[in-house]
């Protein structure tokens, strides 16, 4: 039997991401003041640190429910185009998931690339838009790849952080399409998206708690 992440599991996950975009705060302001509004990090951060303050509550729920109270919960306490996508990736998730009672090998990516699609679509964009979902995108892209080609669990975990971090790096070359950035003269090139940033610091925590934390049975 590969890895199994439980509903209590994924809320010591979410904290784990939760502290390490607190600590990074100035650096995501700075990045952001350079080609949006500046807000990004403080509105993801007041959605976290929610989610942190209601760790008992979560804990004690199944996975779906648990996940369309994430949504819920981001959706409010973020506000802004930002809290929407956040909030539509988890509710459609908790409803793709809603006989599952864990995360595997399987469902975890179900769980990634419908949170990927579900935010493309009320977001309205598309990867190489140089946004949050290019993070999402490649991570998701980079899973299923390794997935296919028989790989390990292990090897599909870190092709997952991989993929996250390329999709991350790649939109300092991108020209945004929407946001403040698409109306500077140079649309952001040359900077990293702060949301691309921040996604893939979530995606990097997943990964590596699922690989220090988890078991494995390669």
């Amino acid at each position: 039997m590969g890895f199994q992440i439980t509903p209590a599991e994924y809320v010591d996950y979410l904290i784990l991401a939760g502290e390490e975009i607190e600590k990074n705060g100035e650096y995501v302001t700075a990045l952001d003041a350079k080609t949006g509004d500046g807000d990004h990090w403080v509105n993801l951060n007041s959605g976290f640190q929610k989610l942190i303050a209601m760790q008992k509550e979560l804990k004690e729920m199944k996975l779906a429910p648990m996940l369309k109270k994430i949504g819920m919960t981001l959706m409010s306490a973020i506000g802004g185009s930002s809290g929407v996508l956040y909030g539509s990736g988890y509710l459609a998730a908790s409803k793709a998931l809603k006989e599952a009672e864990v995360l595997d090998i399987d469902t975890l990516y179900t769980f990634l690339q419908t949170e990927l699609t579900a935010m493309m679509e009320r977001g309205k964009a598309e990867p190489g838009w140089k946004t949050m979902i290019d993070s999402l995108y490649e991570a998701a892209k980079a899973y299923r790849a390794a997935k296919e080609t028989g790989q390990g669990e292990r090897q599909i975990i870190e092709a997952m952080k991989r993929g996250a971090e390329e999709g991350r790096d790649h939109t300092r070359e991108m020209e945004a399409v929407k946001g403040r950035a698409s109306y500077q003269a140079n649309k952001g090139v040359g900077e990293l998206d702060p949301g691309a940033v921040t996604m893939c610091m979530q995606l990097e925590c997943l990964g590596d708690f699922i690989l220090n934390h988890i078991l494995f049975e390669d």
